[in-house]
């Protein structure tokens, strides 16, 4: 069972005119970023909805047909808004945790890097360790969910979902006017408590914790910040951190590409790399006290 190309097209239609407004702001002008950010982004994004996706599907599809054959389209009859509670739950849900959970010392050096972008965009949406996706338990069920039959509601699903993450990384906050205008604060209210938006995901990026605005161990939603209200992760300031990424590359500089990319099969250089053969994450204290020493 492999991806419908439908939704590839309208992934990149919908990538490309976000694209499009992050230029047509000049807010393409601030990022700054680097061959090395480039091919992490270019190559993660292609092999994401050229290989692991796909193989994903695949698999399920095949392991579906082997032990449960009688079971393939059972679910097709179910109404379309009760396929998409069941994904929100067996999709959204468990990426709100294995993105909580890739904040532990265990799996974070497959979302590291995610997080060295120093900007934010649409770029850096798909920016993960290989293995992230591959072990991420949404795709997996969501798999399953397709075997079953959702393949359908399932195309719309991730594509309303997709837009809410790419405009939540997007570098063109389109929630600020929400906050700037007295009588869009109703409206603004119910958006930030039921969706990902720049201002809450952009803390979750943020230097550091510091402004009053980071929040890095929280705001972990990707289509609903529901989870986070729920599960209490949640930080709401509607304002944008002044910068983003890791405070350790600063000090420590910046990984290879491929090394992100392809950890644990290839293993940092780096002092003080959580990518490094016995490596661990950084601790924020160790940095500031590198920082005061003057440690470059």
């Amino acid at each position: 069972m492999g991806v419908n190309p439908v939704q590839n097209i309208v992934l990149v239609t919908i990538i490309l005119s976000f694209a499009l407004l992050e230029i047509f702001s000049g807010r393409h002008r601030n990022f700054r970023a680097t061959r090395d950010d480039t091919k992490l982004e270019l190559f993660m994004f292609v092999a994401l909805i050229a290989v692991s996706q796909p193989l994903i599907f695949a698999v399920t599809g095949k392991l579906g047909s082997l032990l449960m054959p009688e079971q393939r389209g059972a679910w097709a009859h179910l109404p379309w808004w009760a396929m998409t509670a069941i994904l929100l739950v067996g999709d959204d849900m468990t990426q709100y945790w294995w993105h909580r959970a890739s904040h532990t010392p265990l799996l974070w050096p497959l979302h590291r890097a995610h997080h060295t972008a120093h900007y934010m965009s649409i770029r850096i949406t798909y920016r993960n360790n290989f293995f992230y996706y591959l072990m991420m338990p949404g795709l997996w069920i969501s798999g399953v969910l397709i075997y079953l039959g959702f393949g359908t509601v399932y195309l719309v699903y991730i594509v309303v979902k997709l837009t809410v993450i790419l405009g939540a990384h997007s570098a063109v906050r389109w929630d600020e006017p929400l906050y700037r205008y007295r009588w869009l604060h109703p409206l603004a209210w119910v958006v930030e408590r039921t969706f990902s938006t720049p201002a809450t995901h952009w803390a979750h990026h943020a230097l550091t914790n510091d402004d009053g605005i980071g929040h890095y161990k929280g705001n972990f939603g990707n289509l609903l910040f529901v989870w986070d209200m729920l599960f209490g992760t949640a930080k709401i300031t509607r304002r944008y951190p002044a910068q983003v990424g890791l405070q350790d590359d600063l000090v420590y500089g910046k990984e290879r590409w491929f090394v992100e990319m392809f950890y644990p099969l290839l293993r940092s250089r780096r002092t003080h790399s959580a990518l490094a053969p016995g490596g661990r994450a950084v601790a924020q204290e160790e940095v500031d006290g590198d920082l005061a020493r003057g440690l470059r």
